[in-house]
Formats: structure tokens, sequence, C-alpha cells
């Protein structure tokens, strides 16, 4: 905001004033936003090691039992029982609400079967294509809870960003030079009110003089 185009009016100083208590009253609602944010920030960060930690182990058990199958049954083997499998999960994407920030909450069905459900005849498989099977169904399961998590992070994060440069904007910028150009009206009406006195008082020691002089 440049000095030299405000007015310096009481109207405009009035204006300004009322900017400035705006522009404070959302800087504290902004601060608690961004400090609230963070903190769910946090607990979410915290769910995502788990996660991260969780869908590690899944996989190197899931690695296990693939190698384990495939030396029990034979590569053939577990191809043929995977390409039996018909059914395929289902992914349903809805939204749910965390401080304002819209992150994504996923329902997956199907991922888990049954014995009966995964398609291949038990009687020509041995349990190790079930536990096999199992154990990537439990993994496919935590990486969809995985992503949930790490998507609602990362827009957590992005609010937290977008919602601190509007904190310091306010801070540092708006309510600054809202401030200084408040300042500024202030020190232009006294200067105006003084000038404004001493052309009175000019005035009236001119009348009185004349009067003097007419008696």
């Amino acid at each position: 905001m440049a000095l030299r185009d405000i007015k310096p009016t009481r109207s405009e100083l009035i204006s300004i004033k009322r900017k400035i208590k705006l522009s404070e009253r959302g800087y504290n609602i902004l601060k608690m936003k961004r400090d609230g944010l963070i903190l769910e920030f946090f607990k979410v960060l915290e769910q995502a090691k788990d996660s991260r930690g969780e869908m590690l182990n899944k996989y190197q058990k899931a690695a296990e039992m693939i190698a384990l199958a495939n030396t029990v049954e034979g590569k053939i083997g577990v191809k043929a029982a995977a390409f039996s499998v018909k059914e395929t999960p289902e992914i349903e994407l809805r939204n749910k609400n965390i401080m304002g920030v819209v992150v994504p909450e996923i329902k997956s069905s199907q991922v888990k079967k049954s014995l009966v459900n995964r398609g291949y005849g038990l009687l020509g498989t041995s349990s190790v294509i079930d536990e096999a099977a199992e154990s990537f169904e439990d993994l496919v399961d935590t990486i969809i809870e995985a992503a949930e998590i790490e998507t609602a992070l990362k827009r957590l994060l992005d609010e937290i960003e977008s919602t601190k440069r509007r904190v310091n904007a306010l801070e540092f910028k708006v309510i600054p030079e809202l401030t200084e150009a408040g300042a500024f009206i202030k020190m232009r009406l006294d200067e105006m009110e003084r000038e404004e006195l001493f052309r009175l008082k000019k005035i009236k020691a001119r009348t009185s003089a004349k009067a003097r002089t007419s008696t």
C-alpha cells in the first residue's frame, strides 16, 4: 500500500481501523486453524509410520509365502491358482473432513476371501497356496489403508503450508501496512488540524487589528 495514494480523511482512517480489526480477527482464526491442523497432522503421521511398518512386514511375509508356494507347487501351479480367481477387489471412495480439509476415506470389499471363494480347487492345491493367497490379501488390505492415510497426510500438509502463508501475509504484510497507513493518516490529520488552527488564529489576529484601527 503506497502512502502517496492514501487519502488523509477521517472516513479513510475509520475504514482502515475497521480493516485492521478484521485482519487481526482473521489472523487469530487462521493461527488457531494452523495449530489445530498441525496437531492433526502429527496424529496422522503416527498412523502413517505404523502403517508403513505393517505394510513392509506383510510384504516380506507375502514374498516369503509366494517363494515357498513356487517351490512346493511350481510356478505353473501358482499361476493357475492365481488365474482361477474370478472376483476382484472393489474400492469405494468417500470423503471425510479433518479441520476443514477434505480427505479420502477408502472402503474395500472382496479383498479377503474365504477358501471356497478363491476360485481354485481345494483338492488340487496344497495349504501353502492358501497361506500365500491369504498373505497377499492381507498385504492388499494394508496397502489400501496406507493409501488413505498417506493421501490424508499430504492434503493436511498442503493445507498447513497454505494456512501458514496466509498467517504470515497477515502478520508481516497486511496488518503492518494497514497500521502504517493508519498512522500516516492520523499524522496528516493532526498536521491539517494544526494548520487550520494556525490559519484561524491569523484570521482572528487580523480581524482584531482591523477593529482596533477602525476605532
